[in-house]
Protein backbone atom coordinates (compact mmCIF):
# COMPACT_ATOMS: atom_id res chain seq x y z
CA UNK A 1 0.00 0.00 0.00
CA UNK A 2 1.60 3.38 -0.72
CA UNK A 3 0.95 6.26 1.04
CA UNK A 4 1.81 10.30 0.77
CA UNK A 5 2.90 11.97 4.00
CA UNK A 6 3.01 15.79 4.19
CA UNK A 7 4.45 16.96 7.33
CA UNK A 8 4.08 20.96 7.15
CA UNK A 9 6.29 22.94 9.34
CA UNK A 10 5.41 25.42 12.53
CA UNK A 11 6.50 29.06 11.73
CA UNK A 12 8.62 29.16 14.22
CA UNK A 13 10.33 25.38 13.69
CA UNK A 14 13.28 26.32 11.43
CA UNK A 15 16.11 25.96 14.29
CA UNK A 16 14.28 23.31 15.83
CA UNK A 17 13.90 21.49 12.40
CA UNK A 18 17.39 22.28 11.80
CA UNK A 19 18.80 20.83 15.18
CA UNK A 20 17.14 17.64 14.03
CA UNK A 21 18.28 17.17 10.72
CA UNK A 22 20.47 13.97 11.57
CA UNK A 23 17.86 12.41 13.64
CA UNK A 24 15.19 12.81 10.73
CA UNK A 25 17.57 11.43 8.38
CA UNK A 26 18.65 8.67 10.50
CA UNK A 27 15.39 7.77 11.33
CA UNK A 28 13.89 7.89 7.43
CA UNK A 29 17.05 5.57 6.46
CA UNK A 30 15.14 2.77 8.20
CA UNK A 31 12.16 3.17 5.36
CA UNK A 32 14.89 3.54 2.72
CA UNK A 33 13.63 0.33 0.78
CA UNK A 34 9.76 1.20 1.07
CA UNK A 35 10.50 5.04 -0.09
CA UNK A 36 9.07 6.01 -3.51
CA UNK A 37 9.83 9.86 -2.96
CA UNK A 38 10.84 12.50 -0.78
CA UNK A 39 12.24 15.71 -0.05
CA UNK A 40 11.85 19.20 1.57
CA UNK A 41 8.46 21.73 0.23
CA UNK A 42 10.65 25.08 0.28
CA UNK A 43 9.46 28.70 0.82
CA UNK A 44 9.37 31.22 -2.10
CA UNK A 45 13.07 31.89 -1.79
CA UNK A 46 13.85 27.99 -2.77
CA UNK A 47 15.95 27.54 0.42
CA UNK A 48 13.89 27.85 3.78
CA UNK A 49 11.99 24.50 4.65
CA UNK A 50 8.14 24.51 5.13
CA UNK A 51 7.45 20.82 5.25
CA UNK A 52 9.10 17.72 4.40
CA UNK A 53 7.16 15.03 2.12
CA UNK A 54 7.49 11.25 2.01
CA UNK A 55 5.80 8.88 -0.65
CA UNK A 56 6.06 5.39 0.70
CA UNK A 57 4.95 1.57 0.29
CA UNK A 58 4.29 0.43 3.82
CA UNK A 59 2.15 -2.63 4.45
CA UNK A 60 -1.13 -0.82 6.05
CA UNK A 61 -2.53 2.44 7.33
CA UNK A 62 -1.63 1.48 10.68
CA UNK A 63 2.44 1.19 10.00
CA UNK A 64 1.58 4.80 7.74
CA UNK A 65 0.31 6.46 10.90
CA UNK A 66 3.53 4.96 13.25
CA UNK A 67 5.98 6.40 10.19
CA UNK A 68 4.67 9.98 9.96
CA UNK A 69 3.70 10.37 14.13
CA UNK A 70 6.73 8.54 15.17
CA UNK A 71 9.09 11.15 13.28
CA UNK A 72 11.70 12.90 15.20
CA UNK A 73 10.39 16.02 13.94
CA UNK A 74 6.86 15.13 14.91
CA UNK A 75 7.78 14.06 18.28
CA UNK A 76 9.29 17.58 19.12
CA UNK A 77 7.24 19.79 17.51
CA UNK A 78 8.48 20.36 14.37
CA UNK A 79 4.97 20.33 12.80
CA UNK A 80 1.99 22.08 12.81
CA UNK A 81 0.17 19.63 10.89
CA UNK A 82 0.21 16.49 9.13
CA UNK A 83 -1.60 15.11 5.78
CA UNK A 84 -1.21 11.51 5.63
CA UNK A 85 -3.38 9.61 2.86
CA UNK A 86 -3.65 6.31 0.87
CA UNK A 87 -2.10 6.69 -2.72
CA UNK A 88 -1.51 5.11 -6.01
CA UNK A 89 1.64 5.64 -7.88
CA UNK A 90 0.33 5.66 -11.51
CA UNK A 91 4.10 5.85 -12.84
CA UNK A 92 5.54 2.69 -11.02
CA UNK A 93 8.76 4.39 -10.40
CA UNK A 94 10.64 5.95 -7.75
CA UNK A 95 11.96 9.41 -7.41
CA UNK A 96 15.51 8.03 -8.25
CA UNK A 97 14.45 6.70 -11.68
CA UNK A 98 13.09 10.03 -12.98
CA UNK A 99 15.01 10.86 -16.01
CA UNK A 100 16.01 14.45 -15.76
CA UNK A 101 17.77 14.06 -12.05
CA UNK A 102 18.06 15.56 -8.96
CA UNK A 103 18.72 18.89 -10.11
CA UNK A 104 17.20 19.66 -13.68
CA UNK A 105 14.62 22.62 -12.92
CA UNK A 106 12.31 24.15 -10.31
CA UNK A 107 10.32 21.44 -9.01
CA UNK A 108 6.87 21.33 -7.06
CA UNK A 109 4.09 19.51 -4.92
CA UNK A 110 1.08 20.02 -6.10
CA UNK A 111 -1.83 19.06 -4.11
CA UNK A 112 -4.82 19.04 -4.97
CA UNK A 113 -7.77 18.18 -2.79
CA UNK A 114 -11.03 16.18 -3.86
CA UNK A 115 -14.34 17.93 -3.90
CA UNK A 116 -17.12 15.11 -5.77
CA UNK A 117 -16.26 13.24 -8.96
CA UNK A 118 -12.86 12.09 -9.72
CA UNK A 119 -10.09 13.89 -11.33
CA UNK A 120 -7.13 13.47 -13.02
CA UNK A 121 -6.77 10.04 -12.10
CA UNK A 122 -5.04 9.12 -14.95
CA UNK A 123 -1.00 9.90 -16.29
CA UNK A 124 -1.48 13.14 -18.28
CA UNK A 125 -0.93 12.86 -21.80
CA UNK A 126 1.89 14.62 -22.95
CA UNK A 127 4.01 15.65 -19.31
CA UNK A 128 5.34 12.35 -18.60
CA UNK A 129 8.85 13.88 -18.96
CA UNK A 130 8.08 16.04 -16.00
CA UNK A 131 6.25 14.10 -13.79
CA UNK A 132 8.37 12.54 -10.81
CA UNK A 133 5.33 11.33 -9.15
CA UNK A 134 1.69 11.38 -9.84
CA UNK A 135 -1.12 9.50 -8.37
CA UNK A 136 -4.85 9.73 -6.67
CA UNK A 137 -5.24 10.31 -2.90
CA UNK A 138 -7.51 7.94 -1.68
CA UNK A 139 -9.61 6.65 1.84
CA UNK A 140 -7.70 4.42 3.87
CA UNK A 141 -9.59 1.83 2.34
CA UNK A 142 -8.73 2.97 -1.10
CA UNK A 143 -12.59 2.86 -2.31
CA UNK A 144 -12.77 6.73 -2.36
CA UNK A 145 -10.85 8.84 -3.97
CA UNK A 146 -10.31 12.23 -2.33
CA UNK A 147 -7.34 14.52 -4.49
CA UNK A 148 -4.44 13.81 -6.42
CA UNK A 149 -0.82 14.11 -5.78
CA UNK A 150 2.24 15.18 -8.06
CA UNK A 151 5.87 15.62 -7.61
CA UNK A 152 7.00 17.37 -10.88
CA UNK A 153 9.31 19.67 -12.88
CA UNK A 154 7.67 22.72 -14.28
CA UNK A 155 8.63 26.48 -15.25
CA UNK A 156 7.17 27.38 -12.69
CA UNK A 157 4.22 27.52 -9.92
CA UNK A 158 1.07 28.25 -12.40
CA UNK A 159 2.93 25.71 -14.71
CA UNK A 160 2.80 23.17 -11.87
CA UNK A 161 -0.91 23.91 -10.72
CA UNK A 162 -2.31 23.67 -14.59
CA UNK A 163 -1.16 20.48 -14.38
CA UNK A 164 -4.66 19.70 -12.35
CA UNK A 165 -8.04 20.35 -13.79
CA UNK A 166 -8.60 23.59 -11.83
CA UNK A 167 -12.52 23.47 -11.37
CA UNK A 168 -12.44 19.54 -9.83
CA UNK A 169 -10.50 20.48 -6.77
CA UNK A 170 -11.22 22.08 -3.38
CA UNK A 171 -8.40 23.55 -3.19
CA UNK A 172 -4.96 23.00 -5.14
CA UNK A 173 -2.01 23.67 -3.01
CA UNK A 174 1.71 24.14 -4.72
CA UNK A 175 4.81 24.05 -3.22
CA UNK A 176 8.12 24.37 -4.11
CA UNK A 177 9.82 21.19 -3.49
CA UNK A 178 13.10 19.73 -3.84
CA UNK A 179 14.84 15.76 -3.85
CA UNK A 180 15.76 14.83 0.10
CA UNK A 181 18.32 13.15 1.00
CA UNK A 182 21.57 13.10 3.09
CA UNK A 183 22.97 14.10 -0.47
CA UNK A 184 21.24 17.34 -0.18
Amino acid sequence: MEFLCHHRDRSDSLALRTELLEEHWSYMDRFAQEMIARGPTLAGDGETPTGSVHILDLPDAARARAFAFDEPGYQAGVYRDVLLRRWRNLLGRTMWDFPGGPTDGARFLVLGLGAGEPADVTVPAGRGDDLIAYGPLLSDDATAWLGTAALLRAPGPAAARALLTEDRYADIEVHPWRFGGRSQ
